[in-house]
């Protein structure tokens, strides 16, 4: 049986009714592919409208929630921190102090450094040597004052030497051994110590009598001193050099004169001894003997001893007579017993000093400039 006997035979459809159902089932795809999209579009702006809605909603029940977790962290810091730090403020205060011990020895050593300083600057003009010392032990009483001092012989201390700390003069060496010293203070009652007033040059003798401000004795003048005159070592008996600083003059509540020293600025422990032991080694000696003249000739002292003995017999000046600048008469010659021997210019012309024999003569009294010249 074919296809065309059955029954559907007289089944026809016709071309339109064809393509029109093409087209309409094409729209409906078409319309449900957009209807698609716009849905997934609202559907996501619905999402976010949502999404924000409920976050809104929901911050405030989540830090609720969240509060008691955060405080009990915070809690567990804060004690954590005050543990710590009650840790480390111990440690700090402990460094602290350990800073301080240093810092006071930092200062002790500044101080010391500066002393030694001032100890070395100390000159004199002209320059003396000077010995270090570290003035190890003192001996204090009603009336003595000494130190003992760590140098001695082997150093060329001597006694008699003036002593100075880095601010003015301590005292003098009054004893000597080996390897020690003693030094009289300036305190002491038994220290006499010649001085002057810087302004008025007054001199005055400073006296120890077992006080810190030792008095000035002896003074001379009107008006010698005034309250903060300087007072310095005169240099007079040889004792101590010239000016060597010792002090302030002040007043006394009793009205005397009394000098407050500088060496009570900073404490005694550490001094310069002056190897000092008189004038003459402050002056170039080896200058002086190259500029000192040489011993007289025979010859010329033999024409020194003419001309001494001619001035001596020379009789004096008429009256009205003026003698010239070379100390001879301008009166003439006399005649008879006062006219000159024979062979008296002869001699003399002999013997005639040179100008180097007459400077040995300078201590003599003047005599004629020709001694063979009649008087």
């Amino acid at each position: 049986m074919s296809f065309r006997d059955g029954p559907l035979t007289d089944l026809k459809v016709p071309l339109t009714w064809t393509a029109a159902v093409a087209v309409i089932i094409a729209t409906v795809i078409v319309v449900a592919l957009l209807v698609g999209d716009r849905r997934e579009t609202v559907q996501g702006q619905a999402y976010g409208v949502t999404k924000n809605v409920v976050d809104t909603v929901s911050r405030p029940a989540s830090a609720a929630m969240a509060a008691p977790g955060h405080w009990t962290g915070g809690g567990l810091n804060a004690v954590r921190d005050y543990i710590l730090a009650g840790r480390e403020n111990r440690q700090l205060r402990q460094q602290v102090e350990e800073l301080k011990g240093w810092r006071d020895q930092a200062i002790d050593l500044q101080n010391l450094n500066e002393r030694y300083r001032s100890l070395l600057a100390l000159k004199t003009d002209p320059p003396i040597p000077m010995v270090t010392a570290q003035l190890v032990t003192d001996s204090r009483g009603p009336f003595a004052n000494t130190r003992m001092a760590n140098v001695g012989a082997e150093r060329g201390v001597a006694v008699g030497n003036p002593v100075m700390a880095e601010h003015g003069l301590v005292g003098r060496i009054v004893g000597v051994a080996h390897n020690a010293s003693r030094v009289l203070l300036l305190t002491d009652i038994v220290s006499r110590t010649p001085v002057l007033v810087a302004r008025t040059n007054a001199r005055a003798i400073l006296t120890g009598d077992g006080g810190p401000n030792p008095k000035l004795a002896y003074m001379r003048g009107v008006d010698p001193v005034k309250v903060g005159d300087r007072v310095l070592t005169s240099g007079d008996g040889g004792v101590f050099p010239r000016g060597l600083p010792v002090g302030i003059a002040v007043q006394g509540l009793d009205g005397t004169w009394r000098v407050k020293l500088d060496s009570d600025n900073a404490p005694i422990d550490f001094a310069r001894i002056f190897l000092f032991k008189d004038f003459s080694q402050l002056a170039d000696q080896k200058a002086l003997a190259t500029t000192t003249m040489p011993p007289p000739t025979p010859a010329e002292a033999a024409a020194v001893q003419d001309i001494l003995k001619a001035a001596a017999a020379a009789p004096p000046p008429a009256s009205g007579a003026k003698p010239s600048a070379g100390g001879v008469s301008s009166t003439p010659p006399a005649s008879g017993a006062n006219a000159a021997k024979p062979g008296g210019k002869a001699k003399t012309s002999a013997a005639k000093p040179t100008a180097k024999a007459l400077a040995h003569a300078s201590s003599a009294p003047p005599a004629p400039s020709d001694p063979g010249e009649p008087q």
